[in-house]
């Protein structure tokens, strides 16, 4: 989008004050804020020069302004970005969303998303809703999605997901021993009182069902093969900190400290608790095809940081003299009384 440029002389009864105030008298419809962060960025010049916004003004300075869109307004724009293809159609497309990626703009990520490579790479999408997502990861959450190309594909999936019909398998590094596969049918709501949380919540939330499966256990790990028959908002990573098997790199509902593990190696110490996500990666997709009507499945491998992570606990020799497990202080599995009632916004995992 073309910016709006527009060369001022700063007024002589302004003098005295900081630069971001004096602009801000000037054009009080834009806040102070976002006339600080257009001189932080270099979107504002003083005589040709990039100055601090506390800088004052003496008067009479010729003031170059290249005023900026809302950030608002970026989540509709295309941008350049590689997207992982992992097939391709008329109708959809399934794709290897890398860690790190936002899927949808919103609070704080209004460009920069998956949504805004795919307008790039497919402008036709800009005519559906979310530009054809029909559900998304987390942004630190790895793997497989699949995205509509058609309006008609759009509501055949989004059927397809309301009916419990999608098959989702993810793949997870936990902590502690788990020593059976097991189910959680716990409810998953908003947490009431922090609100970027999810939560068991036992009144309000709703219906959330996790398949697990015990693939490899180690001395304070296991690997862990996950399928849901729900997508809640943070649904593998709310339940398995539920049932004290929080993930590995998980900021929100992880351990709350770095617990003592006097057994680790130091490498395999640096690894876990560096790990800078959570380690759930989205391995398997399956779905009936919204034109063919017939059942299509992929499978990809894991991502290269939760292989070498998987590899040094694999390395890592067993000297726990008792199975390892973490006691209710270290993980943040609350589960939440309460009378509010708050709907999930836009279903993920």
């Amino acid at each position: 989008m073309a910016s709006n440029k527009k060369d001022i002389l700063m007024p002589q009864e302004l003098s005295g004050l900081r630069i971001d105030a004096a602009i801000h008298k000037i054009f009080p419809e834009y806040s102070r804020g976002r006339i600080q962060a257009w001189i932080r960025d270099g979107h504002i010049k003083v005589d040709g020069q990039s100055l601090a916004p506390k800088k004052k003004i003496i008067g009479g300075e010729n003031i170059s302004i290249d005023f900026q869109p809302d950030d608002e307004v970026k989540q509709f724009e295309a941008e350049d970005m590689i997207i992982e293809a992992v097939y391709e159609d008329d109708h959809i497309l399934v794709i290897n969303k890398p860690a790190g990626l936002v899927v949808h703009p919103g609070a704080g990520n209004w460009s920069g998303t998956l949504l805004n490579g795919l307008l790039h790479h497919f402008p036709e999408n800009k005519v559906l809703a979310r530009a054809g997502i029909v559900h998304r990861l987390d942004k630190d959450t790895s793997g497989l999605m699949v995205v509509s190309k058609t309006e008609v594909a759009q509501q055949h999936l989004i059927k397809q997901l309301q009916n419990k019909t999608v098959k989702r398998e993810y793949r997870c590094i936990v902590w502690g021993q788990v020593w059976k596969n097991g189910v959680v049918k716990e409810p998953i709501g908003r947490h009431p009182t922090v609100r970027v949380k999810m939560a068991v919540n036992k009144i309000h939330g709703k219906e959330s069902v996790t398949h697990y499966e015990v693939l490899e256990r180690f001395g304070h790990h296991s690997y862990l093969r996950c399928n849901l028959e729900t997508g809640r908002t943070h649904q593998i990573r709310v339940h398995m900190s539920h049932v004290q098997a929080p993930i590995v790199g998980d900021p929100v509902y992880g351990i709350k400290k770095i617990i003592p593990v006097r057994e680790l190696s130091q490498d395999l110490k640096d690894e876990v608790f560096g790990f800078p996500r959570q380690a759930l990666h989205a391995i398997g997709l399956g779905l009936i095809h919204p034109a063919t009507n017939e059942f299509m499945r992929w499978d990809i491998d894991l991502p290269d940081d939760m292989k070498k992570l998987l590899e040094l606990i694999r390395a890592e020799p067993n000297k726990s003299p008792k199975p390892f497990t973490l006691s209710d202080e270290d993980f943040d599995g609350e589960v939440i009384y309460t009378n509010e009632d708050l709907d999930d916004v836009f279903d993920d995992e």
